[in-house]
Order: structure tokens, then C-alpha cells, then sequence
């Protein structure tokens, strides 16, 4: 994602200056990097697509993973060997308060450092005429009511963040040490975003935080999340409501009675569950064992039969046996969620599991892995073939990068990004972008599906 911007005469660019952002990791990150694009744009600064056509380029960086973190490193190399040589460069986000002496040493050129939780100080960054940073104590952004956001998904989906950080102390997760403790949205700017989402013509939205049960829990408030979506379902109006992420703790039988009380509330499930096996759970320090796993399936899969479930698991954490891996993989072939996304386990500094004996070896972690991938490659195939035939409302997105001549959708099924897509080799039928059409499925790939549109969803 990218900004232009004319700014006035208290910035030091020239005439016509612009800017370029870089957004990396999750879509909360993401949020908040639509919420520096629209102060930048009030401001207004003109948006660029193109780094080197920037006098500014801000990059909002992930320190989730090792993995993660070595993207931000490739990026900024990459960003510092195309860009203008006048150009400045802001590094903002996760790796700031982790990185940032290790990303002083390495790029030195670094114009400025912006804190994660210092989202809202963006101006001031774009408009310091030496170099400097701005990292308060707080680590995670939530914008207020009033806050400028600037949309950078497409017009007919985007997302609502309703909490940041998280109190939950998995061993291996750094969530609480990036982003702190968890913080929610009160459920009157929630419903306000939401409204203004709506206005604006977006016909997805995804609520997204770390765990949305846990929405207002630091409030001290009980069932938050239910309560919030039977107050947005009180709008009338036509829209999906995707809901990411739900750990399996948090779902109750109520939960489960709102999900199923309206259609506009896609069956859809991301619940990160990580593992099966008990021994590995309590090590991971989840709050969950396998019978209360199976028990939360059985129940979404009774009350909402034709539901879509997503999860993540890790392989290769610390003690991981081999017969721990085969209950991992007896529970991928019996189970057959519908999307997996799977993790080799990662060291981090300063979490519980980087110093537990019996680190599984490199080489294992990997050999896991890709048997795992391999078996849940055969449970998705097998799923997509069951749409062959069948009549799906897709929504749809645009344009297939490869080919103008497909146009690619989703349907409630499948979250931007992370899953599959329904590739549209026959659309006639289609007046527009960003409406949905029902699609004759006519054919399975391993994760997508190709179907030719049919007519238009009244």
C-alpha cells in the first residue's frame, strides 16, 4: 500500500512530496496502517503506489515470528535500494521495540521510529526534519471514535478491529509482549465503525482481535462478544459478518445460538487450536485439552452443519514426540477441518518455551511439517470436490492477477488472504465488482475452486 501527499509549507519536501507505505503481517497491522494513511491523507499528502516515486516511505513492520521479522529486514533492504536518494524512511510497528537497535546497526539511514502504539503520531514522523522516534509505553494502537482511517482493501470488504493485545500467556506466543494486555473498544464505538462501514458501501466486514471472545473481558464484562453481535444484527441492512479469530475456549453453547440466528453471520470459524495432544496443550499452556476441542467441533458441526472451519497448528514445539505428532495427525484425518494452517514451531526471546528442554531438531520440525501438509492437502481436495455441482453465492473480488480474462470471488467459506478462492472462467452474468452472484461450481483444485456465474444474488 502507498501515499501521495501535497503538504504545506511547515514540511520540508518540496512542492509535491508523496508517500509509500508498507504494510507486513496481520490484518490488525493492517488497520493500523490504514488508520496513518488516512491522517496522512487529511493532511494531504498525495499517495504513491510506487517506492521510488516517494519522498517518504513508511513501513509498518510484524515482529510475530523470526520469519516475520527476516520479511522486515528483505523489505527495507529492498526499499533502500530502490528508493530516491533524498527519500526518508520511517519504520513504525512490532519490530520497533524489539528490533531497534539491531535496525539502527543494519540500516542507519533510518529516518525515524514509530512505536507500535504510537500509530496517531504518524504526522509528526512524516514531518521531522531530523531524525528521531516516538515510542511511548503504550504498546498497541486502538483508534477513537473520531480517528481518520483510509480503507486499502477492496471497497466491498474490510476490517474491524474490536480489541489489541491479549491477557492469555501461551509459552510460546509474544502477543502479550508486543502488543500488552488486552484492551477493547467500548460496544458504542464498535457499532459506530460498524455503521460507518456500511455507509461507505463495504459489504464484509471481518471482525478481527487476538481472540474476540475475549472482548470485553477487561472490562470485566461476560460475554461481551455475544452481546456485540446481537446489537450489530439489530441493522437491517444486507452484509456478511466474518468473524477472526475464535479460540476454542471461548466458545459457549450461546455463542454458538447467535451464530446460527442470522445468515449474515458467515459459518465460518477460525478457531487457532495449535494442538491435540493433552500433554502438548498443557506445555503450550492452553486453556483447552483434546475432549474439550472435540466437544467444541461436535457442537459447531450440530448446530451449524454446512459451517467452514479454519484453524492453526504448530509442530515441532518443545517435546513434541513422535507419538504426539501421530495424535496430531490421526486428529487432521478424522477431524478434516476444512483449512489448516500450519506452523513449525519458532524460538522467541523472552517466551516460556525457548528455554524448555527437548527442542525438537530443525530437520524434524521440518520432516513434521511436511507430512502434515501433505495429509491435509488430500482432507482439502476432497472437501473442494464436494462443491462440485453445487449452486454457491460468491462474492465478487476482481480481476485473477494472472488473467484478465478470469475474474476471482469467495464464497462465505473463504477469508481474503488466507484460504482459497473461487476462480470464474464463465462470468457474463457479472454487471459488477464487489456484488455476489450465484456461481455453478464446475471444478476443484487443491484449495480453490472454479465455477462460471450463473445470475445476479437479488
Amino acid at each position: 500500500m502507498n501515499v501521495d501527499a501535497t503538504q504545506s509549507s511547515s514540511f520540508s519536501y518540496g512542492v509535491n512530496p508523496t508517500v509509500h507505505f508498507v504494510s507486513l503481517g496481520c490484518a490488525r497491522n493492517l488497520v493500523d496502517t490504514e488508520v496513518m494513511l488516512g491522517l496522512v491523507n487529511k493532511r494531504g499528502f498525495k499517495v504513491v503506489d510506487r517506492p521510488e516515486r516517494a519522498d517518504v516511505i513508511v513501513v509498518n513492520t510484524c515482529g510475530f515470528l523470526q520469519e516475520a521479522k527476516e520479511e522486515g529486514y528483505a523489505v527495507l533492504e529492498a526499499l533502500f535500494a530502490q528508493k530516491k536518494k533524498k527519500a526518508r524512511v520511517i519504520v513504525a510497528g512490532c519490530m520497533v521495540r524489539q528490533e531497534k537497535e539491531a535496525l539502527k546497526k543494519r540500516f542507519p539511514q533510518i529516518h525515524y521510529f514509530l512505536g507500535s502504539g504510537d500509530v496517531d503520531k504518524i504526522l509528526l514522523a512524516v514531518a521531522a526534519k531530523e531524525k528521531g522516534e516516538t515510542i511511548s509505553l503504550n504498546k498497541s494502537y486502538l483508534q477513537g471514535p473520531t480517528s481518520s482511517r483510509t480503507l486499502s482493501t477492496p471497497a466491498h470488504f474490510a476490517y474491524l478491529k474490536i480489541s489489541e493485545g491479549c491477557s492469555k500467556r501461551c509459552s510460546f506466543c509474544v502477543i502479550p509482549l508486543l502488543k500488552g494486555p488486552l484492551k477493547s473498544k467500548t460496544e458504542e464505538q464498535v457499532l459506530k465503525e460498524f455503521s460507518s462501514l456500511l455507509d461507505r458501501g463495504v459489504f464484509e466486514v471481518i471482525l478481527i482481535a487476538q481472540d474476540l471472545g475475549d472482548f470485553g473481558k477487561d472490562r470485566k464484562e461476560e460475554g461481551g462478544l455475544e452481546r456485540l453481535l446481537k446489537r450489530m444484527l439489530l441493522d437491517k441492512r444486507p452484509f456478511w459478518l466474518r468473524l477472526l479469530y475464535l479460540y476454542p475456549d471461548e466458545i459457549t453453547e450461546g455463542l454458538i445460538e447467535v451464530l446460527k440466528s442470522d445468515a449474515r453471520i458467515c459459518p465460518y470459524l477460525d478457531i487457532p487450536l495449535q494442538h491435540i495432544h493433552d500433554q502438548v496443550l498443557h506445555a503450550m499452556r492452553r486453556k483447552t485439552t483434546k475432549e474439550q476441542i472435540l466437544k467444541v467441533l461436535s457442537w459447531l458441526r450440530l448446530a451449524l452443519p454446512h459451517a467452514v472451519i479454519r484453524t492453526s497448528l504448530m509442530v515441532g514445539f518443545p517435546g513434541e514426540s513422535e507419538e504426539h505428532f501421530e495424535e496430531l495427525l490421526s486428529f487432521i484425518k478424522e477431524q478434516r477441518l476444512d483449512n489448516i494452517g500450519l506452523f513449525k514451531y519458532s524460538p522467541e526471546k523472552q517466551t516460556i518455551a525457548v528455554k524448555m528442554a527437548l527442542q525438537v531438531p530443525e530437520e524434524v520440525k521440518e520432516e513434521r511439517y511436511n507430512r502434515a501438509m501433505e495429509l491435509q492437502r488430500e482432507v482439502s481436495k476432497e472437501k473442494m470436490r464436494s462443491y462440485v455441482g453445487k449452486r454457491l453465492q460468491v462474492l465478487v473480488d476482481g480481476y485473477h492477477r494472472d488473467s484478465s480474462l478470469l475474474l476471482t470471488g469467495r464464497f462465505y467459506g473463504q477469508s481474503p488472504d488466507v484460504d482459497g478462492q473461487v476462480i470464474l472462467n464463465d462470468w457474463q452474468e457479472v454487471s459488477a465488482l464487489g456484488k455476489r452472484y450465484w456461481v455453478e461450481i464446475t471444478e476443484a483444485h487443491d484449495y480453490d475452486l472454479v465455477g462460471r456465474v450463473v445470475s445476479y444474488v437479488t
